[in-house]
């Protein structure tokens, strides 16, 4: 057994590494909501990351994360323990970080800590003028975990430099970056290619110690973000630098220089004509500079910035299989990339081989490099003589790998596996990446449900989310790259041609044999969700951008399995539609930057001949911005309809009542709004396959039909009454003379089902759990069935926004006369200034049977507005963004992006309620663009529109008018009282 001692000797050389990293990052207490600690646990999994880059260098210990809310917890933890890095979320309500961190570092001068901040502007700017001497690095926080693991390794880094670069000639690589949000961007996408060189350095390796030492000699990175900064540490590393990644505006003794980055290339090239250096910039015309001095150029405004930066870097990385070895000749007999080929080599490798991977512990460094640990740790312990023979080793190694595929990430989020894949999985993932805003969103009430013990807490009704999959982003990328789409979609303009490429591009076999065991395994219709990286994030709100579709059930797998595909490659292509590149230009994001998973998830409901829906949808909020006394904003509201929720999402007409106050319905008050205010029709799936094709529109194959349709199904026993014509009243039930509506009074007033009771329970423990409003999408199948529970899904959650700016005017005391505008129902907190721009629908003559084009006109406008950087004021009757153009406007957030005003009236013959329900009205909320609701006919606020006729008149037709005041208009709100006005 000469080679066993010979592997043997290898692992015990292992030990001289720990020259290398000797100083690192034991302990990080990271104060943040529960939301955020979840989402970094178990959708990015990032002990795992770190654990992967530790345990492959065998260091024997991991970074631990210590979790707080609590700023005062927070500090005697760092008092009492030996913590080596703090990380504080920025957006911690009351919380000043500055204050807690200059507490901190009175007492521990030496400990790093770190701020992460939402994308934004002001904060930024905030940050950056007032975190220098208390705070050590400031990043912008997207939810990308990656960026923790990077944070952790940049600090690590730095404390190591000195020791592994110059004594030991570990390489570097320079950034200089002083951009918060750049330098946040770019080093995770460095720290990642950096780990995948360092895997793929194994194959370079001639014996196992070569393999070990290069991957523990993974190239560091440094940051500088000034000129002075950037010379030391070039001057100081330079005999080991791999490059220089440089801005090219950054400061030089305190000043700005926008030649900067061109005097360090200068200098840098004077001392080394070949060291490596890439220049970015905002500035286009600094390419041909930068090329003059013999330097790389990345033009930062590039819509595939990231990508280029990674091409560029990845000249000098590789990437690595697992390397099956005959122990003789050395020569290869095998490899795998994954751990699915992995577990088909173990039976097919010969002996010899296989007995001297076993002895070198090969599988278990490589398993650990990639967070495999329990596995690693287990086959750390395996030697061929304990077993009989080879056969049994063989035998085991592979159950070892089938059971672990089939319970890894057992409890929150399951790794699928096709070949196991059951009725048993309630949350699986394909791929080992981010499941995206949705996706974490789902896997985050999975575990609320559980740890608040709420699944069977009320009689004869189950509370879960739906059988999921969630295909990570990592699919995403695998597609877009394999298929080579990501220039053709990011330039297309026609969103029918970027369709019909994605659907024409084939997906990995993979992917397919996995799709494959997911359509065997269920038995119901298949909701396809968007799930991007940015999509339900708190600050960079996406909600309804992405396309959403639905395939019916069927028996003939194939054919179910070839729409599933086009559904699946359809919210792919939705990423780079005309609308979801204007959003994103909108909300300052890089389209390269999103990354999309998508969400399958088995439908809610059961099936009534050729329909299938659920009993109720709706959508829940736990902050009501129009409460109705005696209900308070904290009380929360629900928008409540019959079949699918795309009905309410779409802006349809719903039923909308305060959780603690069910019984109360405006929209009930009397049997004449009753009739008006009802829903009419309702929303289900066509179970006809045929109906289902590839389509811009994603609800080819929905049914829109009227209420009377659904008498026959049974479902709307507890749901109606009759609005009887000869009395004029409301009578409960559905009865065969008078006018059915719905009023689903026998859940709301008779409790048949504790709806309200229970959406208010979720809704405060949800606001507790993620430390701020929320909103949920759920919905109800009512089982007919005596023996059988009624399901209660929840199928979405996401933050919302509540602008906690104060407001220290009275605003119901300012004179009218002084106000040009005013609402009593007003949505937003704060102040918007420097608006001279109003754009308003003209009333005179109005016809809604116009909408449509009036939102065509409204979008020509608003890209003007853009294309001038100009904001304004808009103004229209009915509901904004409603997919019904009846109901007012059908504008998308791309045709009003400019608006920072939103006005909505109602006219003498024209009055709609307004909607909380739409996705639409999500985004503008997330945005915090202002929001009023006027009813001049009721008297319920005013427009001064003889003001508004003497103001400069930019363009006007028949439908619209745009007028420029002389003077800047103020928009004052308070969320408090409800009240919005225009000075």
């Amino acid at each position: 057994m000469h080679n066993k001692h010979q592997l043997i000797a290898h692992s015990y050389r292992d030990t001289s590494y720990q020259d290398l990293m000797r100083n690192r990052i034991h302990k990080v207490l990271l104060l943040c909501s529960r939301y955020d600690a979840f989402y970094l646990e178990d959708d990015g999994r990032i002990e795992e990351k770190i654990f992967d880059e530790y345990t492959s260098l065998n260091l024997s210990q991991p970074p631990e994360f210590i979790i707080h809310t609590n700023p005062e917890t927070c500090y005697r933890k760092v008092r009492n323990e030996n913590v080596d890095l703090v990380i504080i979320m920025y957006d911690m309500g009351d919380i000043d970080p500055f204050q807690l961190a200059s507490t901190i570092k009175d007492e521990h001068p030496n400990l790093p800590i770190v701020v992460l901040t939402p994308f934004s502007r002001e904060v930024n700017i905030f940050l950056h003028q007032s975190h220098k001497g208390v705070i050590d690095y400031v990043f912008s926080w997207l939810g990308n975990a990656d960026l923790l693991l990077a944070i952790i390794k940049l600090i690590e880094d730095k404390m190591n430099a000195d020791h592994d670069i110059l004594k030991v000639g570990v390489q570097g690589i320079l950034l200089v970056e002083d951009s918060i949000r750049f330098y946040s961007s770019y080093l995770p996408n460095l720290y990642k290619i950096i780990f995948q060189q360092s895997k793929e350095f194994m194959k370079e390796g001639l014996n196992l110690h070569q393999q070990m030492m290069k991957m523990r000699g993974r190239p560091k990175i440094l940051l500088a973000t000034t000129y002075e900064e950037a010379i030391e540490l070039y001057e100081r590393y330079k005999s080991n630098l791999l490059g220089v990644i440089t801005d090219i505006t950054y400061e030089i003794d305190g000043v700005k220089d926008k030649d900067a980055g061109l005097k360090l290339c200068e200098s840098i090239k004077k001392d080394d004509p070949f060291m490596p250096v890439v220049m970015q910039s905002s500035e286009s015309e600094n390419r041909t500079r930068a090329e003059a001095i013999g330097a790389g150029f990345i033009d930062k405004n590039s819509t595939t910035l990231l990508q280029e930066l990674r091409e560029y870097v990845k000249k000098y990385f590789a990437f690595g299989d697992f390397i099956f070895m005959d122990p003789i000749t050395n020569k290869e007999v095998g490899r795998a990339a994954n751990l699915k080929e992995l577990q088909k080599q173990v039976l097919t490798i010969p002996d010899e081989t296989l007995a001297f991977h076993i002895s070198g512990n090969n599988f278990s460094k490589w398993l650990y490099a990639r967070a495999i640990f329990s596995l690693g740790r287990m086959f750390k312990t395996i030697l061929p003589e304990d077993f009989n023979n080879i056969s049994e080793v063989r035998q085991f190694l592979y159950d070892s790998f089938t059971y672990y595929r089939m319970h890894k990430s057992k409890g929150i989020i399951a790794s699928f596996n096709k070949d196991y894949f059951d009725n048993y999985f309630n949350f699986a993932r394909i791929g080992d990446a981010s499941i995206g805003g949705k996706g974490r969103g789902l896997a985050f009430i999975d575990s609320m449900i559980k740890r608040n013990k709420i699944v069977d807490k009320w009689e004869n009704i189950t509370v879960s989310i739906p059988r999921t999959v969630v295909l990570s982003i990592d699919l995403f990328d695998e597609f877009m790259e394999s298929n080579q789409l990501l220039q053709f979609a990011i330039h297309e303009k026609d969103d029918q041609r970027i369709l019909q490429a994605f659907v024409k591009a084939p997906m990995s076999k993979q992917t397919r044999e996995d799709l494959r065991a997911f359509v065997e395994v269920i038995k119901k219709p298949i909701a396809i969700r968007s799930s991007s990286m940015l999509e339900d994030s708190h600050y960079q709100p996406f909600a309804g951008v992405y396309s959403t579709y639905m395939i019916a059930y069927s028996e003939n797998k194939n054919s179910m399995l070839v729409e599933l595909e086009i559904a699946i490659k359809s919210v792919y292509a939705s990423v780079y539609f005309y609308n979801s590149k204007q959003y994103i230009q909108a909300t300052s994001n890089v389209i390269d930057e999103e990354k999309m998973a998508v969400v399958l998830q088995e439908l809610c409901g059961s099936q009534y001949g050729n329909r299938f829906y659920p009993t109720l949808s709706g959508v829940a909020r736990s902050i009501n911005f129009y409460p109705i006394a005696p209900e308070k904003p904290n009380d929360g509201v629900i928008n409540l309809a019959f079949g699918l929720g795309k009905y309410i999402v779409e802006g349809g007409q719903t039923l909308r009542f305060s959780p603690s106050y069910p019984e109360k319905i405006l929209q009930l008050s009397s049997p004449e709004m009753a009739l008006k205010e009802t829903q009419k029709t309702f929303f289900s799936l066509n179970m006809d396959t045929s109906a289902f094709y590839a389509d811009t529109n994603d609800s080819m194959n929905i049914l829109h039909s009227p209420i009377e349709e659904a008498v026959d199904d049974g479902t709307l026993k507890w749901l109606t009454s009759t609005y009887d014509y000869q009395s004029q009243s409301l009578m409960e039930g559905t009865m065969s003379e008078g006018k059915m509506l719905l009023t689903f009074s026998g859940i709301l007033k008779y409790n048949k089902l504790p709806l309200a009771e229970i959406i208010k329970e979720i809704l405060e423990i949800s606001q507790r759990e993620m430390n701020k409003p929320v909103e949920i999408e759920f919905a109800v199948n009512i089982s007919q069935n005596s023996n059988e529970p009624s399901v209660l899904n929840l199928l979405q959650i996401r933050p919302t926004v509540s602008n906690s700016e104060e407001i220290s005017e009275d605003l119901s005391t300012i004179p009218n006369e002084e106000l040009l505008i005013s609402s009593t129902m007003a949505l937003g907190n704060g102040v918007i200034k420097d608006l001279y721009d109003v754009v308003f629908v003209n009333h005179d003559n109005f016809d809604s049977a116009k909408n449509d084009h009036i939102a065509t006109l409204i979008d020509e406008l608003n890209q003007t507005m853009v294309a001038q950087k100009r904001n304004y004021i808009l103004i229209g009757p009915g509901r904004w963004g409603s997919s019904d153009s009846w109901l007012g406007i059908p504008v998308k957030w791309s045709h009003i992006s400019a608006a920072r005003l939103i006005i909505e009236t109602a006219l003498d013959n024209y009055m709609i309620d307004p909607s909380q329900g739409t996705h639409f009205f999500q985004n503008l909320t997330s945005f915090k663009v202002g929001y009023f609701t006027i009813n001049e006919p009721h008297k319920l606020g005013f427009i001064d529109w003889e003001s508004l006729s003497k103001m400069e008149i930019i363009f006007k037709n028949q439908y619209i008018t745009h007028v420029k005041s002389a003077k800047p208009l103020t928009v004052l709100l308070d969320a408090k009282l409800g009240i919005g006005v225009v000075k």
